[in-house]
């Protein structure tokens, strides 16, 4: 089998139960990092303080934190509740608990930037640690309840839209494969005039899913609203939890990506994208177990004679032409 029917073969028969969220477990610099385009600008300010050195902050006082921010301690206090940790004590306390599993987790400086004196060999450590990170604060942050409303109602769905344009299109093009590999009805679009009119025949059955790394992308936000409008049940997948994809979206699956410097290639984010979609369809071929596992053996054996054989001495063994 290959790697999707292995994960599939060895899931439960049974759908996994909704298990409570885990935003107790989630960085508190994940949280503040999806947050920060929402904050006021006193706020973000206060953010910058925290995301350049949270572990710093978690040793100065609240007015230290006000000064180096150039705001006052009510700002900072307010800063708190609005990215959910109730108050600076709290703030200071979950910083300090993040600082200790960040170094527990890896002894590495690695850090994010790429300078134009990094080898190669420093490239690559630097790449492999944030999509790694981005894998993991993804998972960590996902919130489970609301992951599983999204495969309920994928999993009875009579039609599924995906919608995403630029890096975020192959991560649509590759969920859109994966449903139709499974037998579900499904199609990416990522021309915004097909995104449209497709959104346009959608009906009450069927599912709009928005894929965008900040929410903001217009195409990708006016083809949910569209589907929304017809009745389609619509679903945002993006790393910014306020942007204006939200505000079009029944439901919200967030991700949780830290760029390099060469953020516009959409590199960790993409990788954080594919994490929520791997997510999403395992848990939907969950629900039609049998029917899952013999889609994808059919599929698998439908381009079986499109493949080079091995010999055991490693040359390719030619295809059969049938003569």
């Amino acid at each position: 089998m290959g790697d999707t029917e292995s994960v599939i073969a060895a899931a439960p028969s049974e759908a996994v139960p909704a298990q409570p969220t885990r935003d107790a477990d989630a960085s508190p610099l994940v949280r503040i990092r999806s947050l920060l385009p929402g904050l006021a600008r006193a706020e973000q300010r206060v953010a910058k303080v925290v995301l350049d050195d949270p572990a710093q902050v978690a040793r100065r006082s609240i007015t230290e934190v006000a000064l180096a921010a150039n705001t006052s301690e009510t700002t900072v206090t307010r800063f708190c509740k609005a990215v959910g940790v109730g108050g600076y004590p709290q703030l200071r306390i979950a910083l300090a608990a993040d600082t200790a599993r960040s170094e527990a987790r890896s002894s590495r400086n690695l850090g994010g930037e790429i300078g134009p004196e990094d080898d190669l060999a420093a490239v690559i450590g630097k790449v492999s640690f944030a999509d790694a990170r981005a894998v993991e604060e993804t998972a960590d942050q996902l919130d489970v309840p609301s992951l599983q409303r999204v495969i309920d109602i994928v999993a009875g769905a009579g039609r599924v839209d995906v919608y995403g344009v630029g890096a975020s299109a192959f991560v649509a093009a590759d969920l859109q494969q994966k449903l139709h590999r499974i037998g579900r009805v499904s199609f990416a679009w990522s021309d915004t005039h097909i995104m449209l009119t497709s959104a346009a025949v959608l009906s009450p059955g069927d599912v709009a899913i928005g894929i965008s790394h900040t929410g903001a992308t217009t195409d990708t936000v006016e083809a949910l609203r569209v589907a929304r409008e017809h009745g389609a049940i619509t679903v945002a997948v993006t790393n910014f939890p306020r942007s204006p994809i939200t505000e079009v979206a029944d439901h919200v699956l967030t991700t949780a990506a830290r760029e390099t410097t060469f953020r516009s290639g959409a590199t960790a984010s993409r990788i954080a994208q594919l994490t929520v979609i791997d997510c999403l369809f395992i848990g939907v071929a969950q629900r039609h177990m049998d029917a899952s596992v013999n889609a994808l053996d059919a599929t698998r054996d439908a381009v079986g004679s499109h493949r080079l054989g091995v010999r055991p001495d490693g040359r390719r063994r030619p295809r059969e032409t049938g003569k």
